[in-house]
């Protein structure tokens, strides 16, 4: 019986009737909370009081198997019914009560209003739809804009860049009447047509992200409903407590408790490589008390509800409770733990079928709590060229108020001498004057910064992104993905990258392991031999292959005289054959691994990928291992059917860094299968093992090519001495406090005098070209730093193989427990790198630290030093990290360092960590594309990122350099002519030019020249760039757009407007006579002077390209000869139909008289006449890097650097050897701290029954 006292003040009976009068149980805003309302740290209390949660299998009452394949009613002791209320009915009755769905209530909360978090805990109602509605949709959403934010958000984003701000102040001042020198409409419309672009272009990239989001919320679930049937209904339709069936291979849509499954127990298997790139498959288990409710009649029968603790960004951590009413009316806790909770985003696998009650949804999932809001960014070359807009704004300014006051003193001291001018004389008519003169000059000098520039921008943005997706190179035909733009924004931050954050999983590997290699008896064999390994030259062992190894296995006689050589005389080899049997046995047997049959072939499931490629190898050499009872295994040995009783297993911890398992053979005799890394097994060898050197020299060929490898032992048990140790362990096993060091101590017990049977190599297998990459990408100059979820070994095996870690490097191993300890590590180590680098002494490090170090390393204090000493290593590999912490890791070096990262990731574990960087990359056409369409660009291969930064990259950078400092050159060696005219006509603000001749400079005359060079300019080709990375470092050192570069191009500009404007002025000196006897003019003159302005900027533009192309030609070459047409036509009609009168009767003067046609060859050639002097000068006798790289690509000199192959890979095996003997990766890759016992879930599983698995209907 349940004592009633027993239950705490918010004990299930209180619970349900204080949900009637809940809102008046809240407490009111500045009240007291009750403590016991709040769950300490997000917990839930109760909890605390209820029994631990499932897996936990020592606490709670064993299973007991009566009634096997009968879901059995709740078996509970009776108690007097619950009576019920409005919201718990009590005793199920037999109907069904159908419930009305409410639409969900919306609270409206500002911008800058923090969202609320909710404290306490979380209550569900179970079965009970309407009484749910207070919590949030399903629907999830990565946009950056919606109907209602577009408007605020992208004129918030537009009107940060400087550049639109002063056009439009320009424009608003230009509405003033008689103010503006110019027509009112010049600057407005410009403008709005940039906007209009540029919203045109956020539009289009966010509508992908839309149809992305709309996708994925679109996918379908089965949903139980009133009529305990199943319906297919949206993920975005998916509310809190809902009963969902997910089935195998499906994505789970919301973060579930899991209720029952189709395996035993209410196991079930999930890959979580989307959420925290682990690709080994982690065991969940349903609660005992729910586990057999197989049926939609018998999880549509729960009623009470479940109490949770609120939402959070933990990924590995679960506290909540059923509240549950059994069919006597009586109440009942069920305690539910992280091993209950399906999170979303993870995948069902090996498993039919799962039901789960939704817990929290979209947003409020663990997943999405982890992501961040979609961020705007910027480029480091957009703010730099926002300051540069100040700086140049503080100039206009300058020129304004000195034209104003050339202005004023005429108007103040010379008023006498211009007498015919209508002048004010009062001291307010004189100050409106000088206020209404500085706007005039605003208006007159405001193209000093181009308007044309933010959409030219744009637009070459634009083409850049649709030339990175049709590269060729950057397509991946298998998945038929091209690389994918999605902020094309970004593109020049592409060229000026330092650093590189990847994810492992998914990222560099293929979530692939494969049985490589085996050492056995003495003997190397592998699955495909290196062509200098199959031969004794230099006295080398020879190795063979899994063909040789298979024909050994299958037959004792009839050997040829090269394999008898390889194992000796008949003796030898019988022995051998021997090894090998018990070798590949003990593979076949020694694990934890449950086969399933699916289409007539057999697929292994495994929390340990590597287990799964041990036992899937010894199925491919003739050892298959298909059924596995609750007591045996039954394993296809050549052929013959053969059972092996297990006896016991002792599981795999971090501590133990081995497994074992003791079996039973056919012949009677019992035997210790164990594997493990390779020191835990040596120790535990007996005396004079035959094969412990040659093992040993192939445990390191293996290790040098980055394989993960395990020793494999056995030994034979007495009888006498395993009935004595099974005693002890059973002990073991029934202990209550410390039980896993107790069954560790037990193991040691039997676990000694092995007999060596050999070593086995597992390949994760890396994506193509990962170690060409990486290796590139730092002799470019970038960092790279690996942030996984996997465990430390597996990550500094991968890193080792990539080429990350080299064999030089010393391995600096941040593993400490607390935070003091890390402090201590990290300052002692820093102290001794600096103290060693201060003497001279250099040498590489890799830094190595797991999630439990990195998140004592973030905190404040000490954040800055961890910093310094990653700084300080040439690789970072974070083990072990939460998504979360990828994102502060990002966020720390974004903050302290001024320097361009990128991010890249496949999984949605690594979203915070892409929008935290300054440039994204996902990787695409894998399953769960999330990452991809967070990402600012998408690839599907690692390998294209070496194209993308190396070539793409550096292009965008050095393009829109060039093309941003001739878009400020052009203007200002046109608009600075308006200055020096000043000077001419009494500051009066008189035009040199006419109003729209001066607005066609920028939309049709100088248009074209920008967007060839920036998107059709190289200042070296591909090739080049491919063979010298270095030349990367110009981007990173931000060669191309110094503050330096910028004003010696606006110092161009001034000197090119002094000579154009001086000796236009020379030679028209006294208004310049016509053969017909007329002065030329003011419009004449001007008109002169703005097409050798425009002759001037366009020679310019040839002179600063790189490669010509028919675009070229047509751009430069070609826009003169348009302005040659079009302007005459333009200065004929206009005055025709009144648009514009300054140009009346011009065009049969002007294009006909001499003095114009010899000013178009003279003073053009003069002003660039010096730039190409500086060319010739600085190519010659001051090159750059790139100068060097063109002349090489323009001759085709071929490379003739040493390439010394055979004395680095000699080196390479040495340090390599010397390295990993100090430290070896091994090929486990379980979940560490699991909750799970392995030995009874295997003894859960008899798939020789595989049919009387309940379908779940």
């Amino acid at each position: 019986m349940i004592n009633p006292s027993a239950i705490n003040s918010l004990g299930f009976m209180k619970l349900l009737i204080s949900r009637q009068i809940m809102p008046l149980l809240r407490p009111t805003p500045g009240a007291a909370v009750p403590q016991e309302r709040l769950a300490p740290k997000g917990g839930n209390p109760l909890t605390h009081a209820a029994a631990p949660p499932a897996g936990f299998h020592s606490s709670f009452p064993s299973l007991s198997t009566k009634n096997a394949g009968q879901p059995h009613v709740w078996d509970f002791e009776s108690q007097a019914a619950f009576p019920g209320s409005a919201s718990f009915p009590g005793a199920p009755s037999a109907q069904r009560r159908p419930t009305i769905r409410r639409r969900q209530k919306w609270k409206w909360r500002w911008p800058w209003e923090k969202e609320e978090q909710p404290a306490g805990e979380r209550v569900i109602v179970l079965n009970n739809p309407g009484m749910n509605d207070e919590f949030c949709s399903n629907f999830v959403s990565t946009s950056k804009y919606n109907a209602i934010t577009f408007t605020p958000k992208f004129f918030k984003e537009q009107f940060s860049k400087y550049a639109n701000v002063f056009f439009l102040f320009t424009a608003c001042i230009q509405q003033i009447p008689g103010v503006s020198p110019t027509n009112q409409y010049t600057t407005i419309a410009p403008l709005a047509v940039v906007l209009l672009a540029s919203a045109f272009k956020e539009i289009q990239e966010d509508m992908k992200r839309h149809r992305s989001d709309s996708e994925l919320n679109a996918r379908a679930a089965k949903v139980l409903n009133e009529s305990l049937g199943f319906d297919l209904c949206k993920w975005k339709d998916i509310r809190v407590g809902d009963v969902v069936r997910v089935e195998s291979d499906e994505f789970i849509p919301a973060d579930l408790v899991l209720i029952s499954s189709s395996e035993p127990e209410g196991l079930c298997y999930i890959e979580t490589s989307n959420l925290d790139g682990e690709t080994n498959l982690k065991i969940k288990q349903a609660s005992p008390q729910t586990s057999s409710l197989t049926s939609p009649t018998l999880v549509g029968g729960l009623h009470g509800s479940l109490r949770s603790e609120q939402p959070n960004n933990s990924l590995y951590t679960y506290e909540g409770t059923l509240d549950l009413v059994t069919d006597a009316g009586m109440p009942k806790q069920v305690p539910l733990g992280p091993d209950q909770l399906l999170l979303r985003g993870a995948q069902l696998r090996n498993t039919p079928w799962v039901y789960g009650i939704v817990v929290f949804t979209g947003h409020e999932t663990k997943l999405l709590r982890n992501a961040t809001a979609a961020p705007i960014k910027r480029t480091a070359v957009e703010k730099q060229v926002n300051v540069h807009i100040i700086f140049l704004f503080g100039f206009l300014l300058a020129l304004s108020i000195g034209s104003t006051i050339g202005a004023s003193i005429n108007t103040w001291f010379l008023s006498s001498q211009q007498w015919y001018l209508l002048q004010t004389s009062s001291f307010t008519g004189r100050a409106k004057a000088f206020v209404e003169d500085i706007l005039t000059f605003i208006i007159l000098y405001n193209n000093l910064i181009p308007i044309s520039l933010i959409v030219t921008t744009e637009v070459v943005r634009l083409q850049h992104a649709a030339l990175i997706s049709a590269d060729l190179d950057m397509y991946y035909e298998v998945r038929d993905t091209p690389a994918v733009v999605r902020t094309s924004s970004l593109v020049e931050d592409l060229g000026r990258v330092e650093f590189v954050f990847a994810d492992k999983t998914g990222t560099l590997t293929r979530n692939e392991m494969v049985f490589r290699a085996a050492s056995i008896a003495g003997v190397a064999y592998a699955e495909e031999v290196d062509p200098g390994r199959a031969s004794e030259e230099d006295g080398r062992e020879i190795w063979r292959t899994f063909t040789d190894l298979r024909a050994l296995l299958e037959s004792s006689s009839g050997r040829s005289a090269t394999e008898l050589s390889a194992v000796g005389d008949e003796q030898d080899r019988e022995r051998a054959t021997a090894v090998a049997h018990e070798f590949m046995t003990l593979l076949a047997v020694c694990h934890t691994v449950i086969p399933e049959v699916r289409d007539g072939k057999i697929h292994y499931q495994a929390s340990s990928p590597d287990e799964a490629a041990l036992v899937a190898g010894a199925e491919l050499l003739g050892y298959q291992f298909h059924t596995r009872k609750p007591r045996s295994v039954f394993i296809n040995a050549r052929g013959s059917p053969v059972e092996y009783e297990i006896l016991n297993v002792c599981e795999f911890n971090s501590s133990r860094k081995r497994m074992s398992t003791v079996v039973r053979a056919p012949d009677g005799k019992i035997k210790l299968y164990c594997k493990g890394a390779d020191t835990v097994i040596l120790e535990r060898l007996g005396k004079h093992q035959t094969f412990t050197e040659k093992t040993l020299s192939h445990l390191e060929d293996y290790a040098t090519e980055g394989l993960r490898t395990l020793c494999v032992a056995y030994r034979d048990v007495p009888e006498a001495e395993y009935r004595q140790w099974s005693t002890i362990y059973d002990q073991a096993a029934s202990t209550l406090s410390g039980r896993s060091e107790a069954l560790d101590t037990a193991a040691e017990l039997i676990e000694k005098d092995l007999v060596l049977l050999g070593a086995t190599a597992i390949e994760d297998k890396l994506q193509e070209g990962v170690p060409d990459t990486i290796h590139t990408l730092q002799m470019a100059g970038i960092k790279v730093w690996v942030l996984t979820g996997d465990r430390q070994e597996t990550a500094i095996n991968i890193g080792m193989s990539c080429r990350l870690i080299a064999e030089s490097m010393n391995l600096v191993i941040v593993n400490e427990e607390t935070s003091h300890d890390t402090s201590e590590f990290i300052f002692k180590r820093l102290s001794a790198i600096k103290n060693q680098r201060s003497t001279g002494e250099l040498e590489d490090l890799a830094l190595i630290i797991d999630g439990k170090s990195l998140g004592f390393a973030l905190q404040k204090e000490l954040a800055k030093s961890f910093l310094e000493l990653a700084l300080l290593c040439k690789a970072v590999i974070c083990c072990r990290v939460s998504p979360l912490q990828k994102a502060l890791v990002v966020k720390l070096v974004k903050k302290n360092q001024d320097s361009i990262l990128l991010a890249i990731g496949d999984g949605a574990n690594d979203v915070s960590m892409i929008q935290a960087a300054h440039v994204g990359v996902g990787i695409s056409g894998l399953e769960g594309l999330q990452a991809a369409r967070s990402a600012d660009v998408a690839i599907s291969q690692f390998r294209y990122l070496k194209k993308l930064l190396l070539v793409h990259g550096a292009w965008s950078y050095q393009r829109l350099s060039k093309l941003i400092l001739y878009s400020f050159y052009k203007n200002i060696t046109l608009y600075m002519t308006q200055f020096w005219y000043s000077f001419f006509n009494n500051f009066s603000g008189q035009i040199a030019y006419e109003s729209w001749t001066i607005t066609f400079y920028n939309v049709l005359f100088t248009v074209l020249p920008p967007f060839v060079i920036g998107i059709f300019d190289q200042f070296v080709s591909a090739r080049v760039l491919d063979r010298y990375p270095q030349l990367y470092m110009l981007g990173q050192r931000n060669v191309f757009f110094t503050k330096t570069v910028f004003w010696l191009w606006i110092a161009n500009a001034l000197y090119h407007s002094l000579i154009l404007f001086g000796f236009s002025v020379i030679i028209f000196w006294g208004d310049l006579k016509q053969a017909t006897g007329l002065d030329s003019g003011h419009w004449f003159w001007g008109t002169t002077l703005y097409l050798i302005v425009l002759l001037t900027v366009l020679g310019k533009a040839a002179l600063i390209s790189d490669l010509w192309t028919k675009y070229t030609v047509a751009a430069i070459p070609g826009s003169f000869v348009f302005t040659m047409i079009f302007l005459p036509l333009y200065a004929w009609i206009a005055p025709l139909i009144g648009f514009s009168t300054e140009y009346y009767g011009l065009v049969p003067r002007l294009w006909t008289d001499a003095v114009f046609y010899f000013m178009l060859l003279l003073v053009p050639f003069i002003c660039l006449a010096r730039d190409f002097a500086w060319k010739y000068y600085r190519r010659t006798y001051m090159p750059l890097s790139y100068h060097i790289a063109q002349e090489l690509q323009k001759y085709n000199i071929p490379d003739y650097r040493p390439r010394q192959e055979q004395f680095q890979k000699a080196i390479k095996k040495v340090r390599a050897v010397q390295r990993m003997r100090r430290s070896r990766g091994f090929a486990f890759s379980q979940t560490e701290g699991n909750r799970q016992d392995q030995a009874r879930i295997i003894r859960a599983y008899d798939t020789s029954k595989s049919e009387a698995r309940p379908s779940g209907y």
